[in-house]
Parts: structure tokens; sequence; C-alpha cells
């Protein structure tokens, strides 16, 4: 043992090589970094998706009320709505228009042809012209019973 006395109070002299306290400053580095690379806390994230293109598919959703509703994804609108601007598709809308003049104007000729008929009936005085004038008042009176209803008129529509 040595005396308290004879202990050299002048620079300490390090215990270890100054090579190897840096490798130690350098292995605390990695811990720390090690610390900072521990997973943080998992939360839900929102990652918004890109809008899934159309193929023709339907589907029921419900609305605010809860009644059920249909939709459907059109291919064809979607491609048309795709261009330089995105505009909302244009609906085309055609308006048809009913026409049943010519069916009108067939019915007035034979409500004429009725008319004048009923006039040479009370005037005529020779029998065989007679019987033939009713004949023929008759068969225009048939005609106009099948010509003059919703039915006919319907049938024979034209749509322009």
């Amino acid at each position: 043992m040595m005396p308290v006395s004879g202990v050299n109070t002048g620079a300490a002299k390090p215990l270890t090589a100054v090579a190897e306290v840096e490798e130690k400053s350098k292995v605390q580095g990695a811990e720390e970094k090690e610390k900072e690379r521990l997973p943080k806390p998992i939360r839900d994230q929102y990652i918004p998706e890109e809008k899934e293109e159309p193929i023709g598919r339907y589907w029921l959703e419900e609305d605010e009320d809860g009644k059920r509703k249909v939709h459907f994804d059109d291919p064809d609108e979607e491609k048309e709505a795709k261009g330089p601007e995105k505009k909302e598709p244009e609906k085309k809308t055609e308006k048809c228009v009913a026409n049943t003049d010519k069916v009108d104007r067939e019915i007035e000729k034979l409500k004429r042809k009725q008319k004048e008929l009923k006039q040479k009936i009370n005037t005529e005085t020779n029998e065989a012209k007679l019987k033939e004038l009713e004949g023929e008042l008759a068969q225009v009176e048939r005609e106009l019973r099948q010509k003059d209803n919703d039915g006919y008129r319907r049938s024979h529509t034209v749509f322009s």
C-alpha cells in the first residue's frame, strides 16, 4: 500500500484510451436513435382513394329518410364527363309531338258524307236509289263507329 501522502496530485491519467471514449459516444448516439425509432402509438388515419372507374354496377343505399335507393354507375356517362373540363353530363331530352290530324280529317270527311247522305235520303223519291243511299249510309256509320274512338286515334297517331 501506498501512503496517501505519496499520491501524485498532478494531472490525472485517463483510464481508457481516447479512441475508446469516442466509440462509446457513438454507441450512446445509436441508443438514442433506437429510442427515437420506437414505434409511435398507432392511430387511425384517413387515406383518400381515387374514384374507381365505373363498371356498370348496381347497388342499394339508404337515403336520409331510411328509404332504399338503387344506384347505377354508368361507364358511358363517366366517359362523357371526362373532357378537358369536368362538366356534369348533359341529359339529352327529346320532345315528341303526337299528331292526330290525319285521323281527325278522316273522321270529319266521314261525318260530312253521313250528313250529305241523310239529306239525299230525305229528298230522294226513287225507291231503288233510296235503298242504295241507305246502304251507303249504314256503311259510313259503321266506319265512323270504328274510327271515332280513342283506341283508333292512339293506334294511328304519328309521332315526330
